[in-house]
């Protein structure tokens, strides 16, 4: 099977975003019958979780997300975010209570199988942010 995509663009929006993300991403992972085995709904559930910790990121750190891009393989979920700051992802120093929460990093470094981000290049401003997740063995 090769890879498949869906691509929902946003166009730097905020309001409404995250849940509209989680609605797409949801959908694709039905049509695609993700993970593929029965009796692990929570790996729905942690995908559903990291890409709104990756577009909620978008909305406060970097004007909003552009573009949220899915890609399915039988080995892995790739969940892309690109937005437009050139500013890669870090985690709040200790004790920096600038902003709230400061969370979200750590979910992905929990629940994914890897991530990171990467500059648009092409012309594009900004960067996208990435993870993945294995998908399930039957």
């Amino acid at each position: 099977m090769t890879e498949q995509t869906r691509r929902l663009v946003l166009g730097g929006a905020t309001a409404g975003v995250v849940s509209r993300c989680r609605d797409f991403t949801r959908l694709a992972l039905a049509d695609w019958q993700w993970p593929g085995r029965p009796g692990r709904p929570e790996a729905v559930d942690d995908v559903l979780l990291l890409v709104s910790e990756v577009v909620t990121n978008a909305c406060l750190h970097a004007g909003g997300p552009r573009e949220l891009v899915l890609r399915h393989t039988p080995e892995r979920l790739r969940v892309e975010v690109r937005d437009d700051s050139p500013e890669p992802p870090r985690r709040r120093a200790p004790g920096d209570r600038a902003l709230p929460g400061g969370h979200g990093l750590i979910l992905l470094e929990r629940l994914a199988r890897s991530w990171g981000s990467t500059p648009c290049g092409g012309g594009l401003p900004g960067k996208t942010v990435w993870l993945e997740v294995p998908a399930a063995r039957p």
